[in-house]
């Protein structure tokens, strides 16, 4: 097989460090914040993304540059089972090649500033095209195991009810209200499907038997009592030390700080990415 030689044309620079901090998709649940794309020099990029200035959104090609290896089959966050790769959107690909449809706010020479972003800082960008809503939509097209899940979760069979507990009331209006930090809603709507530990859903289980699901970089704990779930608690998922001295970079980082000076992290809330 030839070997085909790519080079990038620029970076993303978002806030999300690691990929559990990432959501899923572009627009899903989550992912609202802005990103930039930042071209690279000497190439007169400027020039070749002048005229995407008016398009709503734009189609990123980019390289998953932390994907060591492939998988034949990968369990997607939803239907409980392992599917061929190639009919999900898993980043685990043959060639680690992304397609995102992010949103477009401004072109200013070599840098665009984007929202509804999914992808890692640092991330490699090999192309950008617009998105032309004419060719690029067909909301009438089947999408086969995801219509059978589709149905499935429509019919109850993958519902929960999520509740909150004292605490863990307490714990996120702090954060709104003092930050504007709102932590639970994205966790609400995976544990509704199945409070399952699932390492796409990011729910897992602590070193003390807990089961938590992961939101950006908080962990809610909960328990599973027949179809009802219940969050207990959340804890930061910020290391005390990365909490030291300048946190410009860090997300949430004066929440953070905050968080853990009044609800400070335990032994027990130590995590494993068991499944």
């Amino acid at each position: 097989m030839d070997a085909l030689t790519l080079h990038p044309i620029g970076y993303v620079r978002s806030g999300y460090a690691e990929p559990s901090q990432a959501p899923r998709q572009p627009g899903a649940d989550g992912a609202r914040g802005e990103a930039r794309i930042e071209l690279c020099a000497g190439l007169d990029l400027e020039q070749a993304v002048a005229d995407l200035a008016g398009f709503d959104r734009i189609w990123a090609i980019v390289w998953f540059h932390r994907n060591a290896r492939w998988r034949t089959r990968v369990l997607p966050p939803r239907g409980g089972q392992k599917r061929s790769v190639l009919a999900t959107r898993s980043p685990h690909r043959p060639n680690p090649i992304g397609l995102s449809a992010l949103r477009l706010l401004e072109v200013r020479g070599r840098t665009l500033r984007v929202a509804e972003v999914d992808l890692l800082d640092g991330t490699p960008v090999l192309d950008l095209k617009p998105y032309v809503p004419y060719a690029d939509a067909f909301p009438e097209a089947r999408a086969g195991w995801l219509d059978e899940v589709e149905r499935e979760e429509a019919e109850g069979g993958w519902c929960f009810d999520v509740s909150w507990s004292e605490l863990a009331r307490e714990q996120a209006v702090f954060l709104r209200e003092r930050f504007g930090v709102v932590v639970g809603e994205t966790a609400a709507r995976a544990l509704r499907r199945d409070p399952s530990p699932h390492p796409y859903r990011r729910i897992l289980r602590s070193r003390a038997g807990e089961l938590l699901v992961a939101e950006k970089s908080w962990r809610l704990f909960f328990a599973v009592f027949e179809r009802r779930v219940v969050v207990t608690r959340s804890v930061s998922g910020e290391r005390a030390e990365a909490l030291v001295g300048d946190r410009g970079g860090l997300l949430d980082g004066e929440a953070h700080v905050a968080f853990q000076l009044r609800w400070p992290r335990t032994e027990a809330d130590a995590l494993v990415t068991s499944g």
